[in-house]
């Protein structure tokens, strides 16, 4: 199971952190599809805040687990983070159990 927890401070979104792997078995091709496109999305998410939008960053990347805090989050910022946890949430709905999102 993957656990995606978006993190929130003052009613903004700031930051998030990935966690676990959606796959079952070596032959499970819908739990690779799905951490492939979890992984895909929090990267794009966080290159385009730092190399785009230009806003400074903490990030923590592992094997299976991504932690990522935007410093002082500007609008742009905070508008991707919107954009990734809503991909996200469709992607849970697709995928059912495998995708948990919180917020905290």
């Amino acid at each position: 199971m993957t656990k995606a927890c978006f993190l929130v401070k003052n009613g903004k979104l700031y930051g998030f952190h990935i966690e676990g792997h959606s796959t079952k078995n070596a032959g499970d091709d819908q739990g690779k599809a799905l951490c492939a496109a979890v992984s895909s999305a929090a990267y794009m998410a966080a290159n385009t805040i730092t190399e785009i939008i230009g806003d400074s960053a903490r990030a923590d990347v592992r094997d299976g687990e991504m932690h990522f805090e935007a410093e002082c989050p500007s609008d742009g910022t905070v508008t991707v983070l919107k954009g990734l946890k809503l991909h996200l949430t469709e992607l849970s709905r697709q995928y059912g159990k495998r995708l948990v999102i919180t917020e905290v």
